[in-house]
C-alpha cells in the first residue's frame, strides 16, 4: 500500500481516498474504516509500526494463533477508529451548535465547509483556538496502524508483565508491565494537553487510547474465557 502510493503520482488523490476522513465530510467513503490502517503518512511512519508490530505480534500471534490474532489486530484497528471519531464528533458538534444557537444555519455550514472554506466571522463566536478544532476535526484525516500496534502492545504486557522493555533513546531496561502502562500515560497526557512528547503534533493520540482500550477489553474477556485452550489455529 505504501509502495503503490508512493508511485501513485497523486498521492493526496490516494489519501483522501484510501485515508480515513470525517464522517460529515464528503470525502468520507465507508471502506475507509478499514483502509486507514494500511496507510501511512511517510517512511519513518511505516518503518516504526512494522518493526514494533513485528517485535510484539510475533509473540502474541504464537499465544493466540494465526487467525485469532488476525481478529484482534482489526478489531483493536476498528476500535481506535471509533473512539478517535468519537471524540472527533464531540469536538465537531460542541462548537457546531455554538454558531447554530448564533443564527446561523446547519445546512450552509456543512455546504461551506465541504467547499473547503469557513466563514471568518465564526472566530468571533468561538474564539480562534476553538474556531481552529472546528475545522480540524471536520477536515482530519487519519492513515496508520498505531491504533491497532497499540493493542497488541496492550496483549503482551497481559501475557508477559516481567519481560524487560527499553527505547532507544532511555536505554533502561523496564518490565512490560510498567513500561507499556506509561507509554499509554504519555498517550493520554498529549491527547488531554496537546503537547506531544515523543511523537509528531498531528499523532492521534486518542485513537491510540482507543486502540489500546479495545485490546485490553478483549484480552480481557478472552483471559477470563480461557481462550489459551481453544486456539482457532
Amino acid at each position: 500500500m505504501f509502495i503503490g502510493t508512493t508511485l501513485s503520482g497523486n498521492m493526496d488523490l490516494v489519501y483522501s481516498f484510501l485515508g480515513l476522513r470525517f464522517p460529515e465530510n464528503n470525502s468520507f467513503k465507508f471502506w475507509q474504516i478499514i483502509t486507514h490502517m494500511f496507510m501511512h503518512g511517510g517512511s519513518m511512519h511505516i518503518l516504526v509500526n512494522m518493526f514494533t508490530l513485528w517485535m510484539f505480534g510475533v509473540q502474541i500471534e504464537r499465544v493466540l494463533g494465526s487467525k485469532r490474532f488476525l481478529f484482534f489486530y482489526i478489531s483493536c484497528g476498528l476500535g481506535a477508529a471509533i473512539i478517535q471519531l468519537i471524540y472527533l464528533y464531540f469536538i465537531f458538534y460542541t462548537n457546531l451548535e455554538i454558531l447554530i444557537s448564533s443564527g446561523y444555519d446547519s445546512s450552509q455550514i456543512f455546504e461551506i465547509l465541504n467547499q473547503g472554506k469557513y466563514n471568518t466571522a465564526w472566530s468571533s463566536i468561538l474564539g480562534d483556538a476553538e474556531l481552529l478544532s472546528f475545522m480540524s476535526s471536520f477536515n482530519s484525516l487519519m492513515v496508520g496502524a498505531s491504533g491497532a500496534i497499540m493493542g497488541v502492545l496492550v496483549a503482551f504486557g497481559m501475557f508477559f508483565p516481567e519481560n524487560k522493555l527499553m527505547l532507544m533513546f532511555f536505554p533502561v531496561p523496564i518490565k512490560a508491565k510498567y513500561f507499556i502502562p506509561g507509554i499509554i500515560l504519555l498517550d493520554l497526557i498529549s491527547a488531554t494537553t496537546g503537547v506531544s512528547i515523543f511523537s509528531p503534533s498531528n499523532t492521534a493520540y486518542v485513537a491510540h487510547l482507543g486502540g489500546a482500550l479495545t485490546g485490553f477489553l478483549i484480552m480481557y474477556y478472552w483471559r477470563i474465557n480461557q481462550f489459551n485452550s481453544n486456539r482457532w489455529n
